[in-house]
């Protein structure tokens, strides 16, 4: 308030707001149930248990948040002028002059007919003015002064960014930070503990704890293991009045997720396993599946399986699905059932990514023990070569052996086989087969100089399973005999110069013959004895030249083919 220092009385408007901290009777007689602050009078005894407020000349305070039914004591306006008569009117303007305040113009008492709230306005800013009512001359200065809205506990603290999720390693040490929750107060924070707020947690012990003032959460026990429990929901309630009772509270639930580091070693869930895989397994083909089990997730979880030893290690090889985390075993060589009818092998499964801060929880890898039964299967027969080669001389008798093929039958019933040739519709039949014995025979003469080599396929098949079936080559050479006689190469027609001199070559004579080298193509040439003899001509052996000599005809002497001996020469002009 201001004070004019012209006035010989001092004529002031005195501030009669008393700051009263209890609940009470207010010293207006016309309000009932007000909770205004009081001036602590000098030589007065304090008798109230909550600390006063100092008295503050310019400002009224007003609790918020008045719910009683009569408007709310604010104070009293009073001038060193007004003699109690009547004759001063006191006038309020300014913020809520009017509608939230309201001021008896007589006595100077102020009301508030509406319950405030310092949350959207803390303080209204008036103005007091006190006049003659009879001259409305101002008898003071117009003074300015402001009612403050005084706080009370009304507002909860509120978490603003729950609920919350957040992860954390498995087997962090206790005390790891887990999250920083912040939970604020719209009550006053200058005035008592209205808006000092202390945290606590409600659900997650003995998992976690909340630092009371910082509302920092960490872990509460050691070695907290993921895949004994992974999710865990924690409530963190925010009290104010610094946690006493009667304080308003607010909670937020924080969803903690234990992440997974590699703190478990893979295991196979069997020490011992078998297997069956039939004899008719192909090479290269998957025949089992193995797979070792780690608790662990994601890349702690990765592992790779191998063959450590046992009597099956060139037969069989794994590999690893990364999907499915399984050993895939493959066929590396046949099975037979007949040579060995099983297998051992040693497998290992191993992790690929190793934290070694829990190496002393390993070593991790496991390893177990694996029995390949070796299934016997009705196989077809199993011929005793992969192919035959076989001879027979042309001309050859029908019925003549050609040669035997044998298959037999490789599964341990060792049933009979039977044998037949694999013809096509428009195949020449010049083979027959023994169906008991294999042995093949001629069923027509073969001539070398026709075809000279035959292919056909040999099927054998079990008399108990007719349906499996074995196909053999069988090639069959058709051996030469001399059985065609030799043959001029051509016709020839010689022509001899009437200057031609005695022993002079007048032409050179060839043969061919059908037969297979060994039996043909070296021929001894002669003049033939039966034709009358040229004087003329002469015929050298083997060099086969025609010289003049008496004969006209040469004969090859294997076989008696002649031909006559006679050529056209290009004859040179004599002079």
């Amino acid at each position: 308030m201001k004070i004019t220092s012209t006035s010989c009385i001092c004529p002031v408007l005195v501030c009669l707001c008393f700051v009263q901290r209890c609940y009470g009777t207010a010293q207006h007689s016309s309000i009932k149930g007000t909770r205004n602050q009081t001036k602590h009078i000098e030589g007065e005894t304090e008798v109230h248990h909550r600390p006063k407020r100092g008295w503050v000349w310019n400002q009224f305070f007003v609790l918020e948040e008045h719910m009683g039914p009569d408007p709310q004591y604010v104070g009293k306006l009073h001038s060193n002028s007004d003699k109690g008569d009547g004759s001063v009117k006191y006038i309020l303007t300014g913020e809520g002059a009017g509608t939230i305040f309201i001021i008896d113009d007589t006595t100077g008492d102020i009301h508030s007919t509406k319950s405030l709230d310092r949350e959207q306005k803390t303080h209204y800013v008036l103005h007091a003015q006190a006049i003659d009512r009879r001259t409305n001359k101002p008898l003071e200065p117009e003074s300015e002064f402001i009612i403050k809205v005084q706080d009370i506990n009304d507002n909860a603290p509120k978490f603003t960014d729950g609920p919350y999720i957040v992860t954390v390693p498995e087997m962090s040490d206790m005390g790891t930070s887990v999250l920083q929750v912040t939970a604020t107060d719209a009550d006053d924070p200058t005035y008592g503990n209205s808006a000092r707020v202390v945290y606590s947690i409600l659900q997650g012990q003995p998992y976690f704890s909340v630092d009371p003032k910082t509302g920092v959460i960490r872990t509460a026990l050691h070695n907290m293991d993921r895949e004994a429990r992974e999710h865990y929901s924690v409530v963190i309630q925010a009290k104010d009045m610094a946690g006493q009772v009667g304080g308003l509270s607010g909670s937020t639930t924080v969803n903690i997720t234990l992440t997974d580091v590699n703190d478990n070693p893979p295991r196979f869930p069997q020490k011992h396993y078998q297997l069956y895989v039939p004899e008719s397994a192909q090479v290269g083909s998957a025949v089992g599946k193995i797979k070792a089990y780690d608790a662990d997730t994601g890349s702690n979880a990765d592992m790779t399986y191998s063959i450590i030893n046992g009597d099956g290690v060139g037969i069989f090889s794994i590999s690893t699905d990364k999907e499915t985390r399984e050993g895939i075993l493959s066929l590396k060589k046949p099975l037979n059932y007949e040579k060995k009818k099983s297998y051992t092998l040693n497998i290992e499964g191993a992790n690929t990514h190793l934290d070694f801060r829990f190496s002393h929880l390993g070593p991790f890898k496991d390893a177990t023990m694996l029995k390949i039964i070796v299934g016997d299967v009705d196989e077809p027969p199993l011929f005793s070569m992969p192919s035959y080669v076989m001879e027979v001389y042309e001309n050859a008798k029908i019925g003549t052996v050609v040669g035997t093929v044998l298959a037999q039958d490789p599964d341990s019933a060792n049933s009979l086989v039977r044998y037949f040739i694999d013809y096509n519709a428009e195949d020449d039949r010049f083979f027959n087969i023994d169906a008991n014995t294999g042995t093949i025979k001629t069923t027509k003469v073969l001539d070398r100089e026709e075809t000279p080599w035959y292919n056909i396929t040999v099927a054998a098949s079990e008399n108990d399973n007719p349906s499996l079936l074995s196909h053999v080559t069988v090639v069959i050479r058709v051996l030469d005999v001399n059985d065609n006689p030799p043959e001029l190469a051509r016709e020839y027609d010689i022509v001899v110069c009437e200057n031609s001199k005695p022993g002079q070559v007048i032409h050179t004579i060839s043969a061919t013959d059908k037969d297979d080298f060994a039996n043909g193509q070296r021929f001894n040439f002669f003049l033939d004895e039966h034709l009358s003899i040229n004087p003329n001509f002469t015929l050298k052996d083997n060099e086969a030249a025609a010289v003049p000599s008496p004969s006209g005809f040469v004969r090859a002497r294997e076989t008696g083919a002649c031909g006559p001996a006679v050529q056209k020469p290009s004859c040179p002009r004599l002079a």
